[in-house]
């Protein structure tokens, strides 16, 4: 969205069209995601999925952040969009476990034991879900216009 936003402004474009008004998505740095791996490579014992606890946005606010005043028409969701970002399903929750700054979703194998689990986690509730449509930490426009600073054009 971040260059297809740009290039309509660039282009001088006044309005930014919008999938859907309620559309959420994730925002994780190239940096946050470096450190991510290296956590996930320094700490993983064997087939767990480690998941940052990262900041949502609103698809308008964005578009505000890149082209403020534009105009929004809402043009609808394709075929196979998702509002929202699913980071961790439900179905996971069952081998999901809460830390201080990400989860990590366990494996569900046979060779796999209970004793690999990392100390200092919280076993999700059933039926848990890490998606950016009801996330606690939102950027504002302002915010995601400062991050918008650091990302590069390609």
């Amino acid at each position: 969205m971040i260059p297809f936003f740009r290039n309509l402004a660039a282009a001088g474009k006044t309005e930014l069209p919008i999938t859907d008004y309620r559309m959420t998505r994730f925002w994780i740095s190239l940096e946050e995601g470096v450190q991510l791996v290296i956590k996930a490579l320094s700490e993983a014992k064997g087939g767990e999925t480690f998941i940052s606890k990262i900041p949502s946005f609103k698809i308008t606010d964005l578009a505000q952040a890149v082209l403020p005043g534009a105009a929004m028409p809402e043009v609808g969701i394709r075929e196979g969009e998702k509002l929202h970002e699913i980071m961790v399903t439900r179905e996971d929750s069952m081998l999901a476990y809460e830390y201080e700054k990400h989860f990590i979703v366990y494996p569900h194998f046979e060779w796999w034991q209970e004793s690999k689990i990392q100390a200092g986690g919280k076993k999700v509730e059933p039926g848990f879900e890490y998606s950016s449509g009801t996330n606690t930490d939102w950027l504002s426009v302002e915010e995601i216009a400062e991050r918008l600073k650091s990302v590069q054009e390609h």
